[in-house]
């Protein structure tokens, strides 16, 4: 009896809902029972699966309620997991940029640097030039060799 009562409020909420909500949900449970009949003990669920419940949960509200074969922290674990896969796809290295210096030319600037300790940047990079050697300023400045400063007399 007291889950008859129950029922009744529940029938009166879904009167009031909206056509696109019973749509959603229609379309959820028809989801979870495709999956189950799909699987035989343990729901296995593939990548579209997984990709069907983070669209769904971007778009309807009420996809907690309707959700019973996974928890929906797991959707939400998903939607997580394909954000950083995403990002990570964006921000792969894809050949735009500056070029590498070679360790050649790196090697060449540290020996230059060892052998002439008063030259700074710029003339190491006028040095460069005339051997042909194509290189920013700032670069040579990256690979020079610092000179050691002796230790503080204080």
């Amino acid at each position: 009896m007291a889950s008859m009562m129950s029922m009744i409020p529940e029938g009166l909420l879904l009167a009031f809902r909206t056509r696109h909500s019973l749509v959603l949900e229609n379309l959820a449970l028809r989801h979870q029972i495709v999956v189950l009949q799909r699987s035989s003990k343990r729901p296995r669920l593939k990548m579209r699966d997984r990709v069907f419940w983070v669209l769904l949960s971007r778009t309807w509200s009420g996809w907690r309620d309707s959700l019973s074969f996974v928890k929906p922290e797991t959707v939400i674990r998903w939607h997580r997991k394909g954000f950083r896969l995403y990002w990570t796809w964006k921000s792969r290295r894809t050949g735009h940029g500056r070029p590498a210096v070679s360790g050649e030319v790196r090697e060449l600037i540290r020996k230059m640097s060892r052998a002439n300790p008063l030259w700074g940047a710029p003339r190491l990079h006028g040095e460069l030039q005339k051997l042909g050697i194509d290189i920013s300023q700032a670069t040579v400045s990256k690979y020079m060799v610092r000179p050691r400063k002796p230790p503080s007399q204080t």
